[in-house]
C-alpha cells in the first residue's frame, strides 16, 4: 500500500512522501496569494486549478493556505474571510451557503499520541463534513473527524472536537451546544 493510500484509509501515513503535491499546492497558493484584489477571474481560475470541487459564487479572501487543494469541495455561495488555513490531507467538503469568519483553521491531519512514533514523522487523516447554511465565526479551529450540521452556527475562537447536529449554536473549548436556533 502506498503512503497515499494509507492516508487515504485513515491509517498512519508518511506525508515526506507526498512532498510533490504538497509543493504544487503550496506554489499555488503562493500564486493566489499574490493576485491583486481586483484581479477575481485570476483568482477563480486558480481556485479551479486548486481546489477539488469550486461551486459557485466561491470566494476565498487571501491569504489561504492549504496542503494537497484537490481534498476540498466547496457548495454554491462559499466565502471564506482572509487567513483561512485547511489541512486537507482528507476531504474536507463544505455544503451551500457557508460563511466562514477570519483566521479559521479546518484540520484534517493528526499525530500520535505516542510520543516515541510520534517522532517518526508518522501522521492520519480524518475527514471534515460541513453541512448547507453554516457559519463560523473569527478564529474557529475544526478538528479531524468532525461533521456540522446544516443551519448551524460556530461561535467565534470555538475549538470544535466533536460532531456538532443540525440547527443550533455551538461554542467554547471544545465546542459544546448553547443553544438550538
Amino acid at each position: 500500500m502506498t503512503e497515499k493510500e494509507k492516508r487515504d484509509a485513515g491509517e498512519l501515513y508518511d506525508p515526506s512522501a507526498l512532498l510533490d503535491e504538497l509543493n504544487r499546492s503550496k506554489e499555488l497558493c503562493f500564486d493566489y496569494n499574490n493576485l491583486r484584489p481586483s484581479d477575481s477571474e485570476g483568482m477563480r481560475r486558480l481556485l479551479m486549478h486548486l481546489l477539488g470541487r469550486v461551486g459557485e459564487n466561491t470566494f476565498i479572501q487571501p491569504p489561504f493556505w492549504c496542503d494537497y487543494g484537490y481534498n476540498i469541495e466547496t457548495g454554491r455561495n462559499f466565502y471564506a474571510n482572509h487567513g483561512c488555513v485547511m489541512l486537507d490531507c482528507a476531504a474536507i467538503k463544505f455544503g451551500d451557503n457557508v460563511f466562514v469568519g477570519p483566521g479559521c483553521g479546518f484540520y484534517t491531519a493528526g499525530h500520535p499520541l505516542d510520543a516515541g512514533l510520534r517522532r517518526t514523522g508518522l501522521e492520519y487523516a480524518k475527514p471534515i463534513t460541513v453541512g448547507d447554511d453554516v457559519w463560523f465565526g473569527g478564529g474557529v479551529k475544526v478538528m479531524p473527524g468532525v461533521t456540522i450540521g446544516s443551519g448551524t452556527v460556530i461561535c467565534a475562537g470555538a475549538v470544535v472536537t466533536r460532531d456538532i447536529p443540525s440547527g443550533v449554536m455551538a461554542g467554547g473549548v471544545p465546542a459544546r451546544i448553547i443553544k438550538k436556533l
